[in-house]
């Protein structure tokens, strides 16, 4: 049996700004676990969430069901928009020369 399963999802590009120091920080700490940038701001983006108990009530309000978008999410090619959002789940065994895995912020 697999140790880890992994759950690929429908993902989109957006376009944010940071400031260098923490640019710099996000490409030092996915050097670190051996993963992307992208992988670490959506893990920490995540954890952050999660852990956050006054974030999780707001959630459950009706305000939050109204935020305006403020993000800028930016267009798929029209090859990536015919692919299906549901994708077959992948699962594996990682090798012994691979890095441990990073989900959601937490180690395997």
């Amino acid at each position: 049996m697999p140790l880890l399963e992994v759950i690929q999802t429908r993902q989109i590009s957006a376009s944010i700004r940071l400031t260098e120091p923490t640019a710099m920080q996000v490409d030092q700490y996915a050097a670190f676990i051996h993963a992307s940038a992208d992988d670490v701001v959506e893990g920490a983006l995540g954890y952050v969430f999660s852990k956050d108990r006054d974030f999780q009530d707001f959630l459950k309000s009706p305000e939050a069901k109204q935020v305006a978008s403020t993000l800028r999410i930016r267009k798929a090619p029209a090859s990536e928009a015919a692919e299906s959002p549901a994708k077959k789940p992948v699962s594996g065994v990682q090798s012994p020369a691979q890095p441990p895995a990073v989900v959601a912020g937490l180690k395997a």
